[in-house]
C-alpha cells in the first residue's frame, strides 16, 4: 500500500512488502549503516549463552528474503556474521526523551545491529536484536531479555501485522539457558534472545543526539541516508519530516483502529520508517477506555490510549527541532503542521478498513467519530464489536448497540461496497492481558508451547490463508 502526500506528490510506500508465495530469491546482504561512520554506533560482541534452543522462527519472511535454509541458532543465537554484511554487530547510539525528560545516556543497551540485507523489491532490511548482551550504553543492565518478553514481543508483532499495523517483525525466538532475576515478574525467570526485522533502527533520537551535539554534519548525513534507503523523492530535510509525519500519522492511526496501547511512545522508540517496535509492557482495549494505560509505571497517563496520537505529535515536534539546525523553520513549521491532517485521514482509512467498507465520498470522519463514541457508551467488547460488523459467524446484530443515531448510520452504510473477506471464524482473534498470561502458564509450567503455536498460527491463517 502507498500513501500520496498532497502537498508535495511524495509517495511513500506503507506497508511491510513481505509475504509468502514470493518465489525463490537469493539473499542479498548489505552493510549501508557504514555510511554513516562511527559517530554512530560501537562495535560490540554478541554474549556466550550456555545453551540455545529455537522457540520461534519467521519462516515466511526468512523465505521471501532469501533465508530459506538458514541455521537459525548460528545466526541469530551466536550471531555468526553474514559474509557481505556487518562484520560485527553494532551497538546504536542515540538519545531521547523518555516520558518527555530528555535523557543523554541512552543507546542500545541490550541490542545491536546484526546485520542488514535487502527485500525482493530492493528495499533496506534490518535485523536487530533484544537480549543480546551488554554494550556501552548497558549501565547497570545485564543486557538480556526474559523469555516471557521474547514471548509478548512475537505474539504483538503477529497479531498486530492481523490488524493491518505497520510492524517490525519478529524474525526469530532462540531461548539461552540462563536464568535472570527481575522485579517485575517471578525471579529466577527464563531468559532468551530476540531477533526483528524491520526496515530502520534510526529513530528519533538518533537525529537527537546529533543535534545534542550541535553536529550539523551529521544531520545532514542522516537526512542523506534517509533519502537514499527509505524516501528517494526526498530533496530537504522538511521534506523528511514530511515523509515521516505520514508515515507516523499512518502508524499511530492504526494503533487507535486496533485498539492497540504503545505504552513507551519515547522518542527513542520511534523510528524513521514508521513500523511499531520496542512496544514494551504492551496492551490492547478489552473495551474503550479513552485513559487506558499499558506500563505500570504511566502514572500520569502520559501515553493513554486516547492521547498517543497527541504523543506521537510531540515526538514529531522534537525531530523538526533537530532538523532546524539544517532547514529553515517555516517548511519545517508546514511540515510538522501536515501531522494532524494525515492523522485524520489515515484514522479514517484504517478505521473503514476494520469495518470491511469503502471509504465514501463524504462523511467518513463523522462516522469514525460516531463508532468511537458508540463503543465508548457501550462498553462493547473492541474484539467482538468489529467482528460483529463484519459479519462473522457468530455475530451479534448491531442494531442491538444504542444510540438512535448509531442505527440510522449503520443502516446509511450497511449497504456500501464491502472490502475484504467475512471472517470465517466464530470468534475474532484476541491478545487481551489475561489471555497472554495463560500462554504464558502451560510454558513456564510444563515448557508445553502447543498453546503458543496454536495462537500463532490462527494468526497466520487469517494473514495468509
Amino acid at each position: 500500500m502507498a500513501e500520496k502526500d498532497a502537498a508535495t506528490g511524495l509517495v511513500y510506500k506503507r506497508s511491510f512488502p513481505l509475504r509468502r508465495g514470493v518465489g525463490t530469491i537469493a539473499f542479498r546482504p548489505t552493510a549501508a549503516i557504514h555510511e554513516l561512520g562511527e559517530d554512530f554506533y560501537d562495535p560490540v560482541l554478541p554474549a556466550h549463552f550456555p545453551k540455545l534452543t529455537l522457540r520461534y522462527a519467521d519462516q515466511h519472511s526468512a523465505d521471501a528474503i532469501g533465508l530459506s535454509d538458514v541455521d537459525w541458532t548460528a545466526r541469530f543465537g551466536r550471531f555468526e556474521p553474514f559474509e557481505g554484511s556487518l562484520p560485527e554487530p553494532l551497538a546504536l547510539r542515540y538519545h531521547g526523551h523518555q516520558f518527555r525528560h530528555y535523557n543523554p545516556e541512552i543507546g542500545d543497551g541490550r541490542g545491536f545491529l546484526y546485520g542488514q540485507c535487502r527485500d525482493a523489491n530492493g528495499r533496506l532490511l534490518d535485523f536487530g536484536t533484544k537480549g543480546s548482551g551488554q554494550t556501552p550504553f548497558s549501565r547497570r543492565g545485564d543486557g538480556r531479555l526474559t523469555l516471557l518478553g521474547g514471548v509478548r514481543e512475537v505474539l504483538a508483532s503477529r497479531y498486530l501485522e492481523h490488524l493491518g499495523v505497520n510492524t517490525s517483525r519478529s524474525f526469530c525466538l532462540i531461548e539461552t539457558g540462563e536464568e535472570l532475576q527481575r522485579h517485575d515478574e517471578p525471579s529466577p525467570t527464563r531468559s532468551a534472545v530476540l531477533t526483528r526485522l524491520n526496515h530502520s533502527h534510526l529513530r528519533f533520537g538518533t537525529f537527537q543526539r546529533q543535534a545534542f551535539f550541535e553536529r550539523t554534519d551529521n544531520l545532514e548525513a542522516l537526512v542523506d541516508y534517509c533519502r537514499r534507503h527509505f524516501y528517494p523523492e526526498v530533496t530537504r530535510p522538511a521534506d523528511l519530516l514530511r515523509a515521516v509525519a505520514i508515515r507516523s500519522a499512518d502508524a499511530v492511526a492504526s494503533w487507535m483502529a486496533a485498539g492497540f496501547v504503545h505504552g513507551v511512545m519515547n522518542t527513542d522508540n520511534m523510528n524513521v520508517t514508521g513500523e511499531v517496535f520496542d512496544f514494551g509492557p504492551y496492551r490492547f482495549l478489552p473495551y474503550y477506555d479513552p485513559a487506558f494505560t499499558a506500563a505500570y509505571f504511566d502514572h500520569g497517563g502520559l501515553y493513554a490510549f486516547a492521547r498517543q496520537p497527541e504523543a506521537m505529535g510531540w515526538n514529531l515536534g522534537q525531530l523538526a527541532q533537530c532538523l532546524s539546525l539544517i532547514e529553515a523553520d517555516q517548511p519545517l513549521i508546514a511540515a510538522l503542521e501536515s501531522y494532524v491532517e494525515q492523522y485524520e485521514a489515515a484514522l479514517v482509512r484504517h478505521m473503514f478498513r476494520r469495518l470491511r467498507l469503502a471509504i465514501p465520498a463524504r462523511g467518513g470522519a463523522a462516522f469514525v467519530k460516531l463508532t468511537f463514541e458508540t463503543l465508548r457508551e457501550s462498553r462493547a467488547n473492541w474484539p467482538d464489536f468489529f467482528h460483529d460488523w463484519a459479519g462473522g459467524p457468530s455475530s451479534a446484530p448491531l442494531q442491538d448497540y444504542p444510540d438512535v443515531q448509531w442505527r440510522e448510520w449503520k443502516r446509511a452504510y450497511a449497504d456500501c461496497e464491502p472490502e475484504g473477506p467475512r471472517p470465517e471464524t466464530d470468534r475474532p482473534a484476541t491478545l487481551l492481558y489475561d489471555e497472554i498470561g495463560a500462554l504464558w502458564a502451560p510454558i513456564v509450567d510444563n515448557d508445553d508451547w502447543s498453546t503458543f503455536r496454536d495462537t500463532l498460527e490462527g494468526f497466520d491463517r487469517r494473514l495468509y490463508g
